[in-house]
């Protein structure tokens, strides 16, 4: 395998072939903001926050996917780009509830993205909380539909395919297959999911009392009264 020589913001770096750009990025210490993309997951290309701007390119491209390629030069922090991010983060803000996605907030703040220059806020898609197991809660109106939870109980990950995208367009969602409850499906309890969400769509039931301000006596014991009504 051969090797490419690129430029990534004035730095020159040479990477073996098929590495990535963000990749490429990550070896010159060049933080490139990602929300849908895992390390250990094929790279989805869906938020397209990533995306970067290559020299005669027409189009910005997703550093997650992208390869690198040989005599590139790729500006990361350019006012397209930064204009690209901005506007990327307030559509995601408007369409989901960000309140538990730390990192997401940060890239908010950071790219100064404000959904409501645009006007009136209109009502983010509801889903109820769905709290059918004993292990985790689902909160889809947090969800941003990032595909990453899906990875990690399909093929990247787990192969049980418990959850996974349901219906088409604006009723796009994460969904059981067949959307049937949690203890119904072929969910394992690995918590893969629980870990792979960046915006808390997925949470820990342990994680969530903790935050309603149960000490772990309290949850000791809400543990030990659920064991003893499923067993």
């Amino acid at each position: 395998m051969s090797d490419v020589t690129l430029t990534i913001d004035e730095q020159t770096l040479t990477v073996p072939q098929g590495t990535t750009i963000l990749q490429a990025a990550q070896k010159i210490l060049c933080e490139i903001p990602t929300v849908c993309y895992h390390p250990h997951f094929t790279p989805p290309s869906l938020c397209r926050v990533c995306v970067v701007e290559v020299e005669k390119s027409r189009v910005l491209v997703q550093a997650c996917s992208r390869e690198a390629e040989n005599g590139m030069v790729i500006h990361t922090n350019s006012p397209r780009v930064q204009l690209a991010r901005q506007v990327l983060l307030e559509m995601l803000n408007s369409a989901a509830d960000l309140s538990d996605a730390p990192e997401l907030q940060a890239y908010t703040k950071k790219y100064n993205a404000d959904p409501k220059r645009y006007g009136p806020a209109v009502e983010p898609r509801a889903f109820p909380v769905y709290d059918d197991n004993p292990f985790y809660l689902r909160d889809y109106s947090k969800c941003i539909m990032c595909w990453r939870c899906t990875q990690a109980c399909g093929e990247d990950v787990q192969w049980t395919f418990a959850i996974y995208r349901a219906d088409r367009g604006f009723d796009a969602h994460i969904s059981t297959f067949e959307q049937v409850p949690i203890p119904e499906s072929t969910c394992v309890y690995c918590g893969n999911c629980v870990q792979a969400c960046p915006t808390g769509a997925l949470k820990a039931k342990r994680a969530a009392w903790l935050e309603q301000g149960l000490d772990l006596k309290q949850l000791a014991r809400v543990s030990n009264l659920e064991r003893r009504e499923n067993s």
